[in-house]
C-alpha cells in the first residue's frame, strides 16, 4: 500500500461509540476515568490536556464537548501513503471534525447529527463506509 495515490478509495467502519472531547489544564495528571475504555486517546500541549473518551465516563465538571461519532480508517495504513486525510476531509467541507492518528490508522470524528451526511459525502467521493 505504500505510496498510494490520494484518489484510492478508503475503507471505513463506524463504531458506535459517543465519544466527548474533554480540555483539562496543562498540569492535570491524566485521569483514570479517562482509561477506563477500550478506546481513549490523550494528548498533552503546554496549553492543555485533551482527552478523547466515551462520553459516559466523563463525570460532572469536567469541561467537554459530546455527540461525537466516529469513522474509522481500516488500517493498518502504511507511512508511505499520502493524502489520506486530505481525500477524507475534502468530501467534508462543511462538516465539523476532530481527527485522531494512531500508528495504524486514522479516526475522523463527527458530531451525531452530521453523521449521515459526513457519510453520503464520503461514499459519494467513492470510499467504502461499512456501518
Amino acid at each position: 500500500m505504500s505510496g498510494e495515490a490520494p484518489g484510492t478509495p478508503l475503507e471505513l467502519s463506524v463504531p458506535g461509540w459517543r465519544l466527548a472531547v474533554c480540555r483539562l489544564g496543562p498540569e492535570e495528571e491524566v485521569p483514570a476515568w479517562a482509561v477506563e475504555a477500550p478506546f481513549f486517546s490523550v494528548t498533552r500541549s503546554p496549553e492543555e490536556l485533551s482527552v478523547v473518551c466515551p462520553e459516559d465516563l466523563v463525570p460532572d465538571g469536567i469541561r467537554r464537548e459530546g455527540g461525537w461519532r466516529v469513522l474509522k480508517v481500516e488500517g493498518p495504513l502504511d507511512f508511505g501513503q499520502t493524502g489520506i486525510l486530505s481525500s477524507l476531509l475534502g468530501p467534508l467541507s462543511g462538516v465539523g471534525v476532530f481527527v485522531l492518528s494512531t500508528y495504524e490508522t486514522d479516526y475522523v470524528l463527527v458530531k451525531e447529527d452530521q453523521l449521515g451526511r459526513a457519510v453520503s459525502a464520503l461514499v459519494r467521493e467513492g470510499h467504502i463506509v461499512r456501518r
